[in-house]
Parts: C-alpha cells; sequence; structure tokens
C-alpha cells in the first residue's frame, strides 16, 4: 500500500536537509563512476573485509543505480564521509530495503547516519513507499539505540546467523544474527522521531513497575538469563546487551560468543512466540512487550 500523505514528501525533504545541516555535510544521490570507488572504497575504510569477499562492488553499485535504487552519500566539503545503499524491496510498490550504510570513523558524534537516513526517508516518501527495513546485530547497544530511539524503528524478526560467517575485522569468528527492522515511515513514532521528539525507555523504572529481566550482564561481565517459567509468564520483559560488545570480540572473544547465544537464546525466542520490542533504553535495554494468550 503506498502512502497518500499531502505534502509528506516534501515536509520530509525540509527535514532531512534540516539535519544534513545540523551535521555541517550536503547529503545527495550518487550516480557517477567515481562516486561508485568513492563508495565502495568507504565501505572497506569502515569494515576491513577480505580481499576475496567485498561488501559491495562497484559493478553491482553501478547496477543498482541504473535500475533506479538508492544509493546516496554525505559529503563534508569534498570528501565522501558517509554513503546508505538500498534497494526496492517486497511487497513491490511499498518498501524498500536499506542494503547496508557505513559513516567513516572520524565523523562520528556529528549525526551523519541520522542525517543519511532522514534522506532516504524522504527520498522514499517522493517514490510513495510506505516502509523502509534494514538489519543490524543485535548487540551493538549504540546502533540498538539509533535504530530504535533515534529513528523509531521497530524490530520485526530474529534472523539467526543471517549472513552466514563474515571474514571481516568487525564480525570474523563471532557469527550474523540480525535483528530485523521496520521503519513504518508515517507511523506518528517514527515522525516525531526524525524531528528529534524521542521517546526513551527508563528501564529502572520498567523494573520498578515489575518488568521481569530475562536477560541481564552479572558484575563479572557475564550473561544471566531468568527461568523460562518466569520469562513465560512476563508481560513485559527487559533483554540487556553488553556495553561494549565490539571491544568484547577484540579481547574476550569467548565471552562475545556467550552473549551472541545468549541474546539468541532470550530475545530471538520472544520475537518468535510472537513478543513485541517496544523500544530500548540508553543503559542497554530492550523493552519486550508479550499481549496475553
Amino acid at each position: 500500500m503506498t502512502v497518500n500523505v499531502p505534502d509528506a514528501a516534501e515536509i520530509a525533504h525540509d527535514t532531512a536537509r534540516s539535519a544534513a545541516q545540523h551535521s555541517g555535510v550536503v547529503v545527495r544521490d550518487l550516480r557517477e563512476m567515481s562516486e561508485l570507488q568513492a563508495v565502495a572504497k568507504l565501505f572497506h575504510s569502515v569494515w576491513q573485509p577480505d580481499e576475496s569477499s567485498p561488501l559491495v562492488t562497484i559493478e553491482q553499485l553501478r547496477a543498482l543505480t541504473h535500475s533506479g535504487n538508492y544509493l546516496a552519500g554525505a559529503f563534508d566539503g569534498g570528501l565522501l564521509v558517509g554513503a546508505c545503499v538500498g534497494f526496492f524491496a517486497a511487497p513491490a510498490g511499498s518498501s524498500l530495503h536499506s542494503h547496508i550504510a557505513g559513516v567513516s570513523g572520524g565523523m562520528r558524534g556529528r549525526s551523519v547516519g541520522f542525517a543519511l537516513k532522514l534522506h532516504q526517508r524522504a527520498w522514499a516518501l517522493e517514490r510513495g513507499l510506505a516502509e523502509i527495513t534494514w538489519t543490524f546485530d543485535p548487540l551493538v547497544r549504540r546502533n540498538a539505540y539509533f535504530n530504535l530511539v533515534k529513528l523509531g524503528a521497530r524490530p520485526r524478526e530474529y534472523l539467526v546467523d543471517f549472513y552466514g560467517d563474515i571474514p571481516d575485522a568487525v564480525n570474523a569468528g563471532q557469527g550474523s544474527d540480525r535483528l530485523l527492522v521496520a521503519w513504518e515511515l508515517m507511523d506518528p513514532v517514527v515522525v516525531a522521531s526524525c524531528d528529534g521528539s524521542r521517546t526513551e525507555a527508563d528501564a529502572e523504572q520498567l523494573k520498578a513497575a515489575g518488568a521481569v529481566l530475562a536477560l541481564a550482564e552479572t558484575d563479572s561481565g557475564l550473561p544471566e538469563a531468568s527461568p523460562v517459567v518466569a520469562r513465560d509468564r512476563a508481560a513485559q520483559l527487559l533483554v540487556q546487551v553488553p556495553g561494549d560488545i565490539e571491544t568484547m570480540r577484540m579481547h574476550a572473544p569467548g565471552l562475545a560468543k556467550q552473549w551472541r547465544l545468549a541474546v539468541r537464546e532470550v530475545l530471538g525466542d520472544l520475537i518468535a512466540g510472537g513478543a513485541r520490542v517496544s523500544g530500548f533504553s540508553r543503559t542497554g535495554y530492550y523493552v519486550v512487550e508479550r499481549t496475553a494468550s
């Protein structure tokens, strides 16, 4: 179903331009061969993949852009510092899948990723699309906060080892579980988030109100799950992820793998059973709601 909201695309473009201006970048569509080469180089610098398994190729980017799909870049002066690639997805005519987005390390803290996503939203609305989907690693706390709080996206599916083993500097040896999120472009939560009015969960307040700790970090840094019977009875649950899984993977890969399996078992099972992730806290808790059967 297409979006039929008067002036929605133009308002979204204004919001996107404001976000880009705030970040000190210019975000625009990319089509030229030199731009495609710069995107591939940027992604390689961010993920450092094995040479035999590049994240994207020039040929893929050329085919995607030539057939009308999404490719945009963020420029600081004349330098490409961020890029995002997406393609049309099922159901036809209503959805875009955002395949990969990356920002150079030196630009962290300037909300360049936010500016890119708002540009993508405006682009999609201009073409009558209703939603954008993408995947992210549920263990990466800052990405969960960005996707669920800053953007207002909501998880739709837990995907076990979705990409298989990824031979790069970020994911190698750790599996590739992902959360598939949907960004319903005209949902009031999304519209408010894009305008800067965000709703962040308060984990301590939710605990005091009776939310069950389904998974939590112990004092020694280990994942500790509550008994299954307690999780089965709860209407609202909290699932914690560690503060810095990326550093943990470098210095304690065994512990990082324990977290992968624990989050898969707890969060993955909850979502597979029909529970809904309704929010995220800055302290690293997914808020999960279950409708009584």
